[in-house]
């Protein structure tokens, strides 16, 4: 079989929002969106606005709507279909998730977080903590914003019953060793649960290859939607009591954390979405074309821009933050918008734990597929005039 290289013009070509000049480089925040997602969309609330189990065409096309995107959603964490949740957004979903796994926790348990994380990762275990008498430990960054690794190890006690993490800070976009702190949490006793919302939307995922116990991830971080998508492996889902109505199914394991009427039009958008990226190859390729562009924009950085984490594609994704000197972010992000380019400010970026160690402001760049190496010049060009202006 042949593969044709990818083509980030004809990729283009297929989102209406790409056609007016804008650079987006606010990837990080979420992701454009093809036309074919937003059709899909479309046709499901036209074709099948109606609810599982009905006797007629709208019940049995729910049910082809909701079985293609269980079957995508494995097919792209690495899992079984039934082991896919779905719901609202990764928080929501993690917040569910955490309860029904923590319903046996006791007093001075203890759940082993990392300064990189996003609050959405951390909250549910915070808040849980404060219901429960749960302690949350926190594992240290190191200078160059990855993982300390030694001091997590350090911090695993008889007491760790969670350990949750980002693969890929949402902030610097430095990546984790998931592999590596999944196996010092199983050795533990604890289960290792991972917020891949940001890894999720450059790199592939196999959870069994990961060897994790639970995943999350947002289908919009990767051109789709706005939901969240789970995956929990299936002899853990199973010993936890869900939280949901009593007549709601909770067979297959996955629908057990399915609380409510699913947005079955969006998981026909995700199945959309899925499709789209398969079409380029799949994450595989645009990793590379991504890849590519980030060390064209790390190898173009002017003098007068401080990049905060490691100076190279090698463990990250391509998510920059930094600051131009003598220019406060705020001022940056609106001088880059007026001229066409997309950027975002702000303070902590939701990585509440690494607050202390981050600038009172700072710009963040993320890249997709669907950027040119003509967009990443302009963005350097810019950065390197800001001050003169």
């Amino acid at each position: 079989m042949t593969t044709t290289a990818y083509s980030v013009e004809a990729a283009r070509a297929r989102f209406s929002s790409l056609r007016g000049g804008f650079a987006f480089f606010d990837a990080p925040g979420g992701t454009q969106v093809p036309d074919e997602v937003g059709e899909a969309i479309s046709a499901a609330l036209r074709d099948a606005s109606g609810n599982l189990g009905a006797p007629y065409a709208t019940g049995r096309a729910v049910e082809s709507i909701l079985a293609r995107a269980k079957d995508d959603g494995a097919r792209f964490l690495g899992c079984t279909p039934d082991e896919v949740s779905f719901g609202m957004n990764m928080t929501t979903l993690d917040f569910a998730l955490s309860r029904a796994a923590a319903r046996d926790f006791a007093a001075g348990d203890e759940v082993l977080t990392t300064e990189l994380d996003h609050d959405g990762g951390v909250a549910p275990w915070v808040e849980l903590a404060a219901d429960k008498g749960l302690v949350v430990r926190i594992a240290k960054a190191t200078d160059e914003l990855t993982v300390d690794y030694d001091d997590l190890e350090r911090q695993l006690t008889e007491r760790t019953k969670v350990v949750a993490f980002a693969l890929a800070s949402n902030a610097t976009g430095t990546v984790a060793d998931a592999k590596r702190i999944c196996t010092l949490a199983r050795e533990a006793g604890a289960v290792s649960w991972v917020d891949a919302v940001h890894y999720a939307a450059h790199e592939p995922i196999d959870v069994g290859e990961l060897g994790c116990d639970v995943l999350l991830c947002s289908p919009y971080k990767f051109c789709g939607p706005h939901l969240g998508l789970a995956y929990a492996r299936r002899e853990l889902a199973e010993s936890w009591r869900p939280y949901k109505a009593r007549p709601s199914s909770s067979t297959p394991v996955g629908r057990r954390f399915e609380t409510g009427t699913l947005p079955y039009e969006l998981l026909a958008g995700f199945s959309a979405t899925i499709a789209y990226l398969d079409s380029l190859g799949g994450l595989a390729v645009l990793r590379d074309y991504e890849r590519a562009l980030g060390e064209r924009l790390l190898e173009g950085l002017p003098e007068n821009v401080t990049l905060y984490g490691p100076r190279t594609m090698a463990g990250r994704v391509p998510t920059f933050l930094f600051n131009v000197d003598s220019v406060l972010a705020d001022d940056a992000a609106r001088r880059l918008a007026e001229r066409g380019l997309g950027v975002w400010h702000a303070d902590n970026w939701y990585c509440v734990a690494l607050a202390a160690r981050l600038p009172d402001q700072s710009l963040r760049a993320g890249l997709a597929h669907y950027n040119t190496a003509a967009e990443v010049d302009r963005l350097l060009e810019e950065l390197a005039g800001l001050a003169s202006r």
